[in-house]
């Protein structure tokens, strides 16, 4: 099944091509999936059913709830407890691992809600959810009469009532809601309106400055209307629409549409690197690999029992007691950088400083490409960090000598060869791009965004120039809370005493100073 590209970002965000697996049929109607960040497994939900199901690779699909009060949207809370939207109950509540039940929102106004519907949660805590009346519709919940007269989307904080957040006559049936990477905008869209509205969050969480983001999201040639909606974590918005999917961008222009072969009812990102989208659907369950992952939830932050130190205040460090070094490929990111033709390659605009001949002396090429492959296989995220300007090097200031020579040689120009990643290391599909007018990676990039994204602490830190680009990395990275690692024969600079100089002294104190060969053996 061939995806619609309408603008050529869209082919950045999932390939035109990318299959759709069906992982599970012979559903009802299936809704809310959320994915367990530590156990990798998906669960979602049967509403005509009654039924919550789980999914995962080894065991496929088994029953986990039955009765399961018809509940519809679920995410978990940053302890993993997890949140679920009830329409038999009209209640609004919170599963503990050990399977204590609390009861976070039922009446607003000593009128019982009507039924909610989708649910997600803020980095402070506070929980949105919208509350259409589907679930007092017959099938897809308990036909009863409504108390209140209005769709409304509110807010609760922990001990606290449901707040109404937005106009009580905004919505006919407010159903999909989502936060942008910032948390500084929330989604909500409508159903039987077929739109998509954004609000500005202020910092008490109130809700303000409503607009219409997107409209018309129907078609009378597909089934299909907005429903589930998410953030990726570029702030693109994939809404289910007529045929599967569609994806707007920040501004609101329509990239693409994803297909799917039934209507999908709702959507979420899961896999051991937050990179399958997971597509739940009338009947069944599906999944596509994806080129970008999620906004980062605050659950996707929990890490497993094993790696918490006894204080319980950080994560486990990459290194075991008996000196041998152990990474946890899940919590990886490698990255990738100014490898590029410019940089270290005869020819290139700095191949005169001795740059090329120490890359070939360290065999940096071919280290890091066998490195990178090694990662990719053990699920590490990939991350290549180029040095880009614009013809002309504007934005570029001359306050280095760095960068005065960078202007002056014109260099790293974009379509150039020179700004083009040397061969063997070009980014495979997965991989991600920064682009960066810095030394560090950190500096104006969406560098962290991208970590956070997919939940990785550890850094390992590979590229051009030792004493410059990558002690920059590692320093900043040190400073940000990051585990550094850098295998000193994946970097290179303009001789070796000045790659020695930075590896020898200034490295030690930021980074764990290794070689290629002990990443392999470290990622098992």
């Amino acid at each position: 099944m061939t995806h619609v590209t309408l603008r050529s970002e869209f082919e950045s965000l999932i390939d035109p091509y990318a299959p759709v697996a069906q992982v599970g049929t012979g559903f009802d109607f299936t809704e809310g999936p959320v994915w367990h960040p530590i156990d990798h497994y998906l669960l979602f939900s049967d509403m005509p059913g009654d039924v919550r199901r789980r999914w995962d690779p080894r065991r496929g699909v088994t029953e986990v709830k039955r009765p399961s009060n018809k509940c519809n949207g679920m995410t978990y809370d940053a302890e993993l407890n997890l949140i679920v939207c009830e329409h038999a109950t009209s209640q609004l509540i919170r599963e503990r691992p050990d399977g204590r039940r609390e009861v976070l929102a039922s009446h607003f106004q000593g009128q019982e809600l009507n039924s909610p519907n989708d649910v997600c949660v803020h980095s402070s805590g506070a929980i949105y959810f919208s509350d259409p009346w589907y679930g007092r519709m017959p099938v897809y919940g308990v036909e009863r009469p409504r108390q209140l007269g209005f769709q409304g989307v509110y807010r609760v904080v922990p001990g606290g009532e449901p707040k109404l957040v937005v106009d009580r006559t905004l919505f006919d049936q407010p159903n999909g809601l989502c936060f942008s990477p910032d948390e500084k905008m929330l989604y909500v869209n409508d159903t039987v309106q077929a739109l998509i509205r954004v609000f500005e969050v202020a910092g008490d969480g109130s809700l303000s400055n409503a607009r219409v983001f997107a409209s018309g999201i129907r078609s009378e040639l597909e089934p299909g209307l907005p429903d589930g909606m998410k953030c990726d974590q570029h702030g693109n918005v994939w809404v289910t629409a007529p045929g599967g999917v569609w994806v707007y961008s920040p501004r609101g222009e329509l990239l693409g549409k994803v297909r799917l072969p039934e209507l999908v009812a709702n959507l979420a990102w899961g896999g051991p690197d937050f990179r399958t989208l997971y597509l739940t659907s009338t009947h069944s369950v599906y999944a596509i690999p994806t080129k970008v992952g999620p906004r980062h939830e605050p659950y996707m932050n929990a890490r497993p029992a094993s790696g918490i130190t006894a204080a319980g205040s950080s994560p486990a460090a990459p290194i075991l007691a008996d000196g041998e070094m152990h990474l946890d490929p899940q919590r990886c990111a490698m990255i990738i950088q100014d490898l590029q033709n410019d940089v270290i390659m005869a020819g290139g605009a700095f191949a005169e400083s001795g740059a090329p001949e120490h890359a070939r002396q360290q065999h940096v090429v071919e280290n890091v490409r066998r490195l990178a492959e090694t990662a990719r296989a053990r699920g590490v995220v990939i991350i290549h960090v180029w040095f880009v300007v614009e013809p002309g090097a504007p934005g570029v200031t001359l306050n280095a000598p760095l960068f005065e020579g960078l202007v002056d040689s014109k260099a790293m120009v974009r379509g150039s060869w020179g700004a083009a990643p040397v061969s063997g290391l070009e980014p495979r599909p997965g991989d991600f791009v920064v682009e960066k007018i810095r030394m560090s990676a950190w500096e104006g990039t969406r560098l962290e965004t991208i970590l956070k994204a997919t939940g990785r602490d550890m850094i390992i830190n590979t590229g051009a120039w030792t004493n410059m680009s990558i002690e920059h990395t590692a320093r900043t990275g040190a400073d940000k809370g990051y585990f550094m690692i850098v295998p000193e024969d994946c970097c290179s600079t303009m001789n070796a005493d000045w790659h020695n100089a930075s590896i020898n002294f200034a490295m030690q104190n930021v980074a764990i100073v290794t070689r290629a060969d002990a990443v392999i053996r470290a990622l098992g």
